[in-house]
C-alpha cells in the first residue's frame, strides 16, 4: 500500500519502498529518495522504476495543451481536472498514427468508440488540443456503413453509434459491432470536419475527407429523411436497438406533455440544426475545394430547412420550439433542454432566440447549477433520473455557446457560473456525465447520477466550451486569423490563455475587466496570426 498525502498543489505518494513521488497540479511527476534523520532510505529493488509509458504521454498532453491562468479558482481547478482527465480518456489504434488519438466517451461503462460522444469531446477541444478530432474523423471515416443492415440500423454513409468487442460482440447477440443506431452523428462528423480545419488550417484534410463528407451528405437526403418531407427522422429497424437515437437516448427521454411516450418516426429539434449547420459548413468547404455548385445547392437547401423548422417547429403559445415533431408530424409540445442545441446551430430566427433563452433561464429550467434537460412542470419529470430532469454539463456547454452566437453574454456567463459551482462540489472538481437537477439552495449540493460515467469525455469537455462561449474564440487558421469577442463576468475578473494553438501559431491571449469593460492584448509566440475582435452571428 502506498501512502498519499494531498499537499496543495501538489499529490505526495510514499511507497513501501520509500520512493517519493511528487505529482504537480500540471501533470509533472518527479521521485525523490526520502531522508530520516539525515540518512538517505533507498529504495527496494521492487520499487525502483522509470516513468510508465502512459504517464510520459499524458506529460506530453499537457505540455502541448492550452494552459489557463486566472485568479478564479472554480474555474481553474474545473480546467487542470478536466485536461488530466480528457487524456486519460484518449484511446490509441494500430491504425492511427502515434500521436492521432480517439477520445472515449467515459469510464466506466462506455472506453469504446463512440460516434457522437468522441465527436462532441473533439469539438471541445479545439481551444485545447485542435488536432484530437483527427483522430475520431480517421476510425470513424474508416468504419462508416457502406450498405444496409437492418440489424446495426446501419445504411451507406451512415456515420457508427458505438463499437463493442468481447463474446456477446462475438457471437452476434449484440448488434454493436459496430452499431450505427445515432440520427445526429452523421451531420456531427461534418461539422468536426470543418471545424478541425478551421483550427488547424489543413487543407489536406478537406481532401482526404472529401468522399467520406459526400457519402454523410447522401445519407442524410437518403435516410436522414425518412419520409421526403425535408426533416431529419429517425426510427429503430433492428430487434435490439436504441429506440431513441439522439443524445437523449434512454428510451423514455422524449415524451409528450402528459408523460407519454412519443410516437415514431421522431424528428428532434437539434436534428435539423445540426444538418443546417453541416450543410452552411460544407458549403463553405465545397466553395474551397472549388466546387461552386455544390456549395450553391448547400446554401440552397439549409435556407428552405429553415425556413420549414420555423413553420413546423415553433408554437406561439409556448413561445418556444418543439422537442420534436411525432409520427404523424405533431409538435411535441414538452419543454425540453434540446432548442437550446438549435442556438448554438444558428437555426433559430433572430426574432425568436430571446424567448427561447428567456424559457431557458425559468426557474423551472434553470436549478442554478445549470439548465435541466426536462422542465420541473412537465409530467415525466425527476431530477434524479437520466434525461428527464437532471443536469448535463456537456448539454450546458453547447447551450451557452448558442446564447453567445446570438449575442446573450450575460446568460451565457450565469450558465458557466451554474457549471464551475456545481463542479466545486464533485471530488476533485470532477463533473459527472450527469447529476440531479434539484434546485441550488444553501446548504443544498448536486449528487451525481447513480450510474454516471465518471470521468466522461463530454462533461469534462464542458468548461474548454465554457471558455470558448465566454470569450467569443472563433478559428479562421486557412486564413491565418482568430477572432475574439470577450465579456468577462465580474466573478471572472481575468483570464489569460498560454499557448493556443491556430494552425501553426501560438499566442497568449489575456483579458481582464476594468472599469467595467472587458479589455484583452494578445502575443503571438509561434507563427503568423491576425486577431481581430468580432462578434458571432447566426448564419
Amino acid at each position: 500500500m502506498a501512502l498519499q498525502v494531498n499537499v496543495d498543489p501538489a499529490v505526495l505518494t510514499i511507497n513501501q519502498g520509500n520512493t517519493v513521488m511528487v505529482t504537480q497540479l500540471d501533470g509533472s511527476i518527479n521521485y525523490y529518495i526520502l531522508k530520516i534523520d539525515g540518512n538517505d532510505r533507498l529504495p527496494s529493488s521492487l520499487c525502483e522504476r522509470l516513468p510508465l509509458e502512459a504517464e510520459i504521454l499524458q506529460q506530453q498532453w499537457y505540455a502541448e495543451s492550452t494552459k489557463i491562468a486566472t485568479a478564479q479558482e472554480e474555474i481553474y481547478r474545473l480546467y487542470q481536472r478536466s485536461i488530466e482527465d480528457m487524456s486519460a480518456l484518449r484511446l490509441d489504434d494500430p491504425d492511427l498514427a502515434d500521436d492521432i488519438w480517439i477520445p472515449a466517451a467515459g469510464v466506466p461503462w462506455f472506453v469504446s468508440v463512440f460516434g457522437r460522444d468522441s465527436l462532441i469531446a473533439s469539438l471541445q477541444n479545439t481551444i485545447v488540443h485542435p488536432k484530437l478530432g483527427l483522430g475520431a474523423l480517421k476510425k470513424l471515416g474508416q468504419l462508416q456503413a457502406i450498405t444496409v443492415d437492418d440489424w446495426r440500423d446501419a445504411q451507406p454513409g451512415k456515420i457508427l453509434h458505438e463499437l463493442r468487442s468481447g463474446e456477446l460482440a462475438h457471437f452476434n447477440r449484440i448488434p454493436h459491432t459496430p452499431y450505427y443506431g445515432t440520427a445526429d452523428a452523421t451531420p456531427l462528423d461534418l461539422i468536426v470536419l470543418h471545424e478541425t480545419w478551421k483550427w488547424t488550417g489543413d487543407l489536406t484534410l478537406l481532401h482526404e475527407y472529401r468522399d467520406i463528407a459526400l457519402r454523410c451528405l447522401d445519407w442524410i437526403d437518403r435516410y436522414g429523411d425518412l419520409d421526403g418531407d425535408g426533416f431529419q427522422e429517425y426510427q429503430s429497424k433492428s430487434s435490439q436497438g436504441t429506440q431513441d437515437q439522439g443524445w437523449k437516448d434512454s428510451g423514455d427521454a422524449i415524451v409528450y406533455p402528459d408523460g407519454s411516450l412519443v410516437k415514431g418516426p421522431i424528428a428532434l429539434c437539434e436534428l435539423q440544426g445540426y444538418v443546417f449547420d453541416a450543410w452552411l459548413r460544407m458549403a463553405e468547404v465545397f466553395d474551397v475545394l472549388g466546387e461552386p455548385d455544390r456549395s450553391v445547392e448547400l446554401h440552397r437547401k439549409a435556407s428552405e430547412l429553415q425556413h420549414r423548422f420555423e413553420h413546423a417547429f415553433w408554437c406561439d403559445d409556448l413561445e418556444y420550439y418543439a422537442f420534436a415533431l411525432d409520427g404523424d408530424k405533431q409538435p411535441v409540445r414538452s419543454i425540453a433542454s434540446n432548442p437550446g442545441h438549435c442556438l448554438w446551430s444558428g437555426i433559430i430566427s433572430l426574432d425568436r432566440a430571446q424567448s427561447v433563452i428567456r424559457r431557458l433561464m425559468d426557474a423551472d429550467m434553470w436549478s442554478g447549477w445549470g439548465i435541466r434537460t426536462l422542465c420541473a412542470k412537465h409530467a415525466s419529470y425527476n431530477p434524479n433520473s437520466y434525461h428527464c430532469g437532471s443536469i448535463w454539463a456537456h448539454d450546458n456547454g453547447i447551450i451557452a455557446l448558442g446564447c453567445k452566437r446570438y449575442g446573450y453574454a450575460t446568460e451565457t456567463a450565469r450558465i458557466a457560473r451554474g457549471i464551475s459551482e456545481a463542479a466545486s462540489h464533485f471530488q476533485n472538481y470532477r463533473v459527472p456525465e450527469a447529476y440531479t437537477g434539484i434546485p441550488a439552495q444553501p446548504n443544498a449540493f448536486p449528487v451525481q447520477y447513480i450510474q454516471a460515467n465518471l470521468p466522461q469525455a463530454w462533461a469534462l469537455g464542458s468548461v474548454f466550451h465554457l471558455l470558448q462561449a465566454m470569450l467569443g474564440l472563433q478559428a479562421d487558421a486557412p486564413n491565418q486569423r482568430l477572432f475574439v469577442d470577450p465579456d468577462l463576468p465580474n466573478w471572472l475578473p481575468d483570464l489569460t490563455l498560454h499557448q493556443l494553438a491556430i494552425g501553426d501559431a501560438k499566442v497568449d491571449l489575456r483579458f481582464w475587466l476594468a472599469d467595467g469593460k472587458t479589455h484583452w492584448d494578445a502575443d503571438v509566440t509561434q507563427g503568423t496570426i491576425s486577431i481581430e475582435q468580432k462578434s458571432w452571428q447566426p448564419w
